[in-house]
């Protein structure tokens, strides 16, 4: 039976040849052009669902019309694509199967000309044209089926201790493939530039875009007491950035450059992210010091003084200095009429609380109690807060590395859950978020003066130098635009 099945599969792959529409050469896919598109027809309003729109139709227009030049110089230029600027402040950008291309408000920021939005948007491209994610999804299916191959001509690869090592064999080659196909879009990013006028030396400038904040996300870690987690390792999805560097400048250096003028695209683009929203928006919830304050959804909150604060599209996270306890804190509808207590017990399926008791948050129902966590450092015992507000939950679960810490840091966890009332007025003038202005610099303008009278509420002079592409040193020329946060 085994082998009839291994036979099927082989037929599978031996048919699923198609050209790669970048080499010219047969590939081994499993998925038609046709499957592809609907993967990402499919997921394309999850996507949205989950990071939403930035709400800025000329800010949409222009990123369209940058990616479409693009687009029709690329190797698959009778693919329909679809640019999408998405409301996070997240730095990233991405592609769906088919088409489908996104790129964040917190990467677009930090960029500074138009030059170097296409070169994001060319890399994006790139993934789409080469079938990155098809070749992948063969690849992964391949490892699978080799696994299947071995263990039948192999017995012993069929204990559990085997098939772990082979996962793990499989997931190194896989990502390395990643690696490369990362490179291949660099390539045809740079490619993309050429055909269209741009410099693809922009390329190189993103690359340094993306270097400089993982310094700065390095130095803040360090700063902050935590352990730095970025792209590193065997099994990072991206290459190392200074090998990535190497391998994009020594692309760019053999495509030849057509004439641009770098002055005008930069203008272009900064007076299109002029007035952009800058970190939290107000759809998400504002961050202020340590507090948080939500509008739409009428509410506000204090977090533990000194915590770093994730702002996640579904939850918020806090992290206790040196990362060794965390809180977080997530939304549910109440869809049944059952108090706090029980809503632990039955939509969160906690029946064995600890310790539980009736809390109150400034007159709001809540239930608190002492519960055993599965966390990545093992299982613990935390404490899981449910407050309601109007029709929600609030639910807030909090753990700690160990005992000692979790019983330093556990009234914290309380008081965070107490903390959560209606909304103010006052409050609500807080709850806009923070925007991009364009200026002009004079002779004396300067970082440090300009990072004494920014709101942001640390790392000030950090932000504003990334933000101008001047970290971490640099000065600003008289007579140039530049960003600050208003």
């Amino acid at each position: 039976m085994n082998r009839v099945l291994i036979f099927l599969l082989l037929m599978q792959l031996l048919h699923g040849c198609a050209m790669n529409p970048v080499s010219g050469k047969q590939d081994i896919v499993l998925m038609s052009e046709k499957q592809e598109i609907a993967i990402g027809r499919r997921n394309h309003p999850q996507i949205l669902a989950h990071y939403g729109r930035y709400d800025d139709p000329d800010l949409q227009a222009y990123v369209t019309q940058v990616g479409n030049r693009l687009a029709a110089q690329s190797h698959r230029s009778e693919l329909v694509y679809r640019f999408t600027v998405l409301d996070s402040d997240e730095v990233n950008a991405f592609a769906l199967p088919g088409g489908y291309i996104y790129i964040t408000r917190g990467l677009m920021a930090y960029l500074n000309s138009e030059a170097e939005l296409a070169a994001v948007l060319g890399h994006e491209i790139g993934h789409v044209t080469a079938r990155h994610s098809v070749r992948q999804q063969t690849a992964a299916t391949a490892a699978g089926l080799g696994y299947t191959l071995a263990s039948i001509f192999v017995p012993e690869l069929g204990n559990s201790q085997s098939q772990n090592l082979y996962g793990l064999l499989s997931n190194a080659l896989l990502s390395g493939y990643g690696r490369e196909h990362e490179l291949e879009a660099d390539r045809l990013g740079a490619e993309y530039l050429q055909r269209t006028g741009r410099d693809p030396g922009a390329m190189l400038t993103v690359i340094g875009v993306l270097k400089e904040q993982e310094q700065f996300a390095h130095q803040q870690a360090r700063a902050e007491g935590r352990d730095y987690q970025g792209y590193h390792g065997l099994f990072a999805t991206h290459p190392d950035h200074d090998t990535r560097l190497q391998e994009v400048v020594n692309a760019a250096r053999l495509i030849q450059t057509s004439e641009t003028s770098d002055s005008e695209a930069r203008a272009t683009y900064l007076a299109k992210i002029d007035g952009m929203v800058f970190g939290d928006s107000a759809h998400q919830g504002i961050r202020r010091g340590n507090h948080f304050h939500h509008a739409p959804m009428g509410f506000s909150l204090t977090l533990p003084e000194g915590w770093s604060i994730k702002n996640l599209p579904d939850r918020i996270i806090a992290i206790a200095p040196a990362g060794k306890a965390q809180l977080q804190i997530e939304v549910e509808d109440i869809n049944k009429r059952i108090s706090p207590r029980e809503f632990i017990h039955q939509r969160l399926g906690l029946k064995h609380l600890q310790q539980g008791r009736k809390i109150t948050a400034n007159g709001l129902d809540g239930y608190s109690g002492l519960t055993p966590l599965r966390t990545q450092a093992g299982n613990r015992t935390g404490r899981v807060s449910v407050v309601y507000l109007d029709q929600q939950a609030y639910i807030f679960t909090g753990a700690a590395v160990d005992e000692s810490i979790a019983a330093r840091v556990d009234e914290q966890f309380l008081d965070t859950a107490r903390s959560l009332h209606r909304i103010t007025t006052a409050e609500r003038k807080l709850a806009q978020p923070l925007r991009l202005q364009i200026a002009t610099a004079r002779r004396n303008t300067n970082y440090m003066k300009l990072a004494a009278e920014s709101p942001i509420d640390s790392y000030a002079e950090a932000y504003l130098r990334l933000l101008n592409g001047h970290y971490p040193t640099g000065q600003l020329q008289a007579g140039t635009l530049y960003k600050i946060v208003d």
